[in-house]
């Protein structure tokens, strides 16, 4: 199985990059984020017409998940237990709606999350504070997955918003103070590692100057100045399938790209 994550940065501007990459590269299971739209706006017909099914789930132009499968989809799953919503002001407020972040389903035997993270802002936000809530009720969550069934075959997948480590930015001393490589965030993200979720892709491309995302601003692309926040974590037992990744890097090239770059991993049978 060939399982890939992107997030496209509209699915509405970019489906034809989409459902190009999904035959080039062959992908059985493919996790977007920031699709930036509606359910009744998701161009699901064109990826019906390669035999993939299609979940997504979008309130407005903002955020927005989705999973696409040619291997089966079954127990379509919106937000993971305890997800925190946000009001505008913080995060636990149990009569708002949650944000479409996070899409569960079942692919050819291997229960898929496309995750969309709280981008945190600044580290002074009320949105940064929501962001650890969020990944703390992910973790708490992801263990109890674990701990039921310790053979499960779950894939954590998408956009973290997190470098976890320094060589996954292109020059720490540009991100002095703030969001997506503090001490919090990346304890978060090092609370679900040490729940038994590995990050499958690094062992196949390692850093550093290996990223998933470069800034439309400044050339950054062009001059190589980007960030690794871009995941794909695998339960033990899916861990153990993982036989070949990479970051597609060209799909951050040429007109209308997305600010981000896919990342695949290939699963052994």
């Amino acid at each position: 199985m060939r399982l890939a994550t992107w997030n496209v940065n509209s699915i509405r501007s970019r489906a034809d990059r989409v459902a190009a990459f999904l035959q080039r590269h062959d992908v059985d299971v493919l996790a977007l984020q920031e699709t930036k739209c509606r359910d009744d706006q998701f161009p699901e017909m064109m990826f019906d017409a390669l035999g993939y099914e299609v979940a997504h789930v979008g309130h407005s132009q903002w955020n927005g998940v989705a999973i696409l499968s040619r291997v089966g989809l079954e127990d379509v799953e919106i937000d993971f237990p305890g997800q925190p919503c946000w009001s505008g002001g913080g995060a636990g407020v149990a009569d708002q709606q949650t944000e479409a972040r996070a899409l569960g389903a079942t692919c050819g035997g291997v229960r898929v999350w496309s995750l969309y993270v709280p981008n945190g802002r600044t580290l002074t936000d009320p949105h940064y504070t929501y962001k650890l809530e969020w990944l703390a009720a992910l973790r708490a969550t992801a263990g109890d997955w674990l701990a039921k069934d310790p053979e499960a075959q779950v894939a954590l997948v998408g956009d973290w918003n997190i470098a976890p480590q320094d060589d996954d930015v292109w020059d720490m001393s540009a991100f002095a103070h703030s969001t997506h490589v503090s001490a919090p965030e990346r304890a978060a993200f090092r609370a679900i590692v040490d729940a038994g979720f590995a990050d499958v892709v690094r062992p196949f491309a390692p850093g550093p100057g290996v990223y998933t995302y470069w800034d439309y601003v400044r050339l950054r692309f062009p001059r190589r100045e980007g960030m690794r926040i871009d995941f794909i974590l695998g339960s033990p037992a899916l861990a153990a399938r993982a036989s070949r990744a990479l970051i597609d890097r060209e799909e951050r090239k040429g007109k209308g790209a997305s600010d981000h770059a896919p990342v695949i991993v290939e699963l052994a049978d």
